[in-house]
């Protein structure tokens, strides 16, 4: 078995991958030039700060310190900071003092997302945090009159049984709710 074989029977062998690793890639760059190493601070935004602050907030650009050369030596100046990125949060206005009240908190969780102590400081950007609605709508709700097609036509003996089951549950679901 030559190397190409062995390459094509591993990529088989590797299964269907899910959708989101070639989302991730594809949003990498464009996240990049934000200032985001990868898309992950961003899709777990959530997770990090918890829903309700997710629900106003939204991470929009890291700004890392500039690389000093090791002949410099970085002087203290007026405004210096510890080496650490700036997250510049996006957060819609009138809940900015909250936020800036709770800043501690936010860069405490997100340096812990991290794993090391990447974000010195945080700037607030008030701005409409938008976010687009997801696309599962709810199925149309059933009226009890409305009368529900029968199984009985469908020739499959098993596929007309899954169907039987399934109106069965419709129906007590109308008859409860």
């Amino acid at each position: 078995m030559d190397e190409t074989e062995r390459k094509a029977l591993a990529r088989a062998a590797s299964g269907a991958r899910p959708i989101g690793a070639y989302a991730a890639r594809a949003l990498d760059p464009p996240a990049r030039a934000r200032g985001f190493a990868t898309t992950a601070l961003l899709g777990e935004w959530p997770a990090i700060v918890g829903a309700e602050l997710a629900e106003f907030t939204m991470p929009d650009r890291l700004v890392w310190p500039r690389r000093h050369q090791d002949s410099e030596e970085p002087a203290p100046k007026k405004g210096w900071r510890a080496e650490g990125a700036i997250l510049v949060l996006r957060v819609e206005g009138p809940r900015a003092i909250e936020v800036q009240h709770r800043s501690g908190a936010i860069l405490e969780r997100v340096n812990t997302y991290f794993g090391y102590r990447a974000v010195a400081e945080m700037r607030i950007l008030q701005a409409p945090v938008t976010r687009k609605p997801s696309r599962a709508s709810s199925p149309p709700a059933l009226d009890s009159t409305e009368a529900l097609p029968t199984s009985a036509s469908i020739e499959n003996e098993r596929l007309r049984k899954a169907l039987s089951r399934l109106g069965a549950a419709a129906r007590a679901k109308l008859t409860r709710g």
